[in-house]
């Protein structure tokens, strides 16, 4: 009897996903991060979040051992993943147990509750990484609870809203073209854990960089930077006009409420393809958690399963997906 009851108590704590199920969890494993919980939190409109965080996950977990939530902007409707859907990502309800929360967003309009679960979590000052949009990741009418988070607000004592706060940036323009011009990265602090084994020109992707104030005051410090290259390929040559003179960074650190950040203008789906771009996360999400002397320049950051990125793009969303189509074959 003894027996069973402890077989069921192990099956009922076991992270399991089903066809219904409206996130993922890959439970964690051995290595550094083991017994710590990242929770992922998909939802833009434009660089495939609902692809790229399944996939970090799976790596987070199968070769550092983190046990990953991964969360969706889900239409209440169907049930489906609909980048569209600003308005519902269900399962927030795991960052209350999260050591990390990542976030992959742009433009969300959250329901209170579920928008008090992410501000929760970010003014406890426990670590927080944050890619691409997510400078930008909530647009929050003037009437709701939670405008001052929003990505433009104008109001002084909270500008430029969560991106500008929290992360140290909101939404500035394209400093690159986008679509024409990719970003090539260059170690801007070699000393840093983050940039233990890579090098300039290992970090790669299609996506543009982004104009970014860093503060004047605080502690904003850029690790990599953003060399501009005039095409879409890694072996495209610099640009030579006068932006090459003013290298915006690409990714940065500073702290919020005592709690490590992390913020990089990199991270669509299609930039995951570059194992320089794997290892900046895998490392930063080490880093954050306070275990930067478990990184180490061989650690393992390939792809798990068969990833096959979506270009970046509006209105490029696989329709008809649910979680589950994500999970681990």
């Amino acid at each position: 009897m003894k027996k069973i009851l402890s077989l069921l108590i192990c099956y009922l704590l076991t992270p399991v996903t089903y066809a219904n199920d409206q996130w993922l969890v890959f439970p964690g494993g051995e290595g550094p991060g083991k017994g710590k919980q990242i929770v992922l939190v998909s939802g833009d409109h434009e660089y495939r979040s609902e692809e790229a965080f399944p996939q970090l996950g799976k790596i987070l977990s199968k070769h550092l051992g983190f046990q990953c939530t991964v969360l969706f902007p889900i239409d209440p409707t169907t049930g489906e993943i609909n980048p569209e859907s600003v308005t519902n990502i269900p399962g927030l309800e795991s960052l209350e147990h999260a050591d990390l929360v990542i976030l992959g967003l742009r433009f969300r309009n959250l329901e209170d509750e579920q928008m008090k679960r992410i501000v929760d979590y970010a003014e406890s000052g426990k670590p927080l990484m944050a890619l691409r949009t997510s400078t930008h990741p909530f647009n929050i009418p003037n009437d709701r609870k939670y405008h001052r988070y929003t990505w433009n607000n104008s109001d002084e004592s909270f500008k430029g809203g969560f991106g500008k706060q929290i992360l140290g940036e909101t939404w500035v323009s394209h400093y690159g073209k986008h679509g024409k011009e990719s970003t090539r990265g260059l170690v801007a602090d070699a000393n840093h854990p983050i940039t233990t084994g890579i090098k300039d020109g290992d970090i790669w992707g299609p996506t543009d960089v982004y104009e970014v104030r860093l503060p004047l005051s605080g502690d904003g410090h850029a690790v990599i930077l953003g060399q501009i290259l005039d095409g879409m390929t890694p072996d495209a040559s610099p640009i030579t006009d006068a932006r090459k003179d003013k290298t915006m960074p690409v990714a940065w650190t500073r702290s919020y409420q005592g709690g490590r950040v992390f913020v990089t203008t990199m991270g669509s789906a299609d930039d995951l393809p570059s194992e320089g771009v794997r290892r900046m996360l895998a490392n930063a999400a080490l880093w954050c958690v306070g275990l930067e002397d478990k990184i180490t320049a061989n650690q393992n950051v390939s792809i798990v399963g068969d990833f096959q990125p979506t270009p970046f793009g509006f209105k490029k969303f696989i329709p008809g997906k649910r979680p589950a189509d994500y999970d681990l074959k």
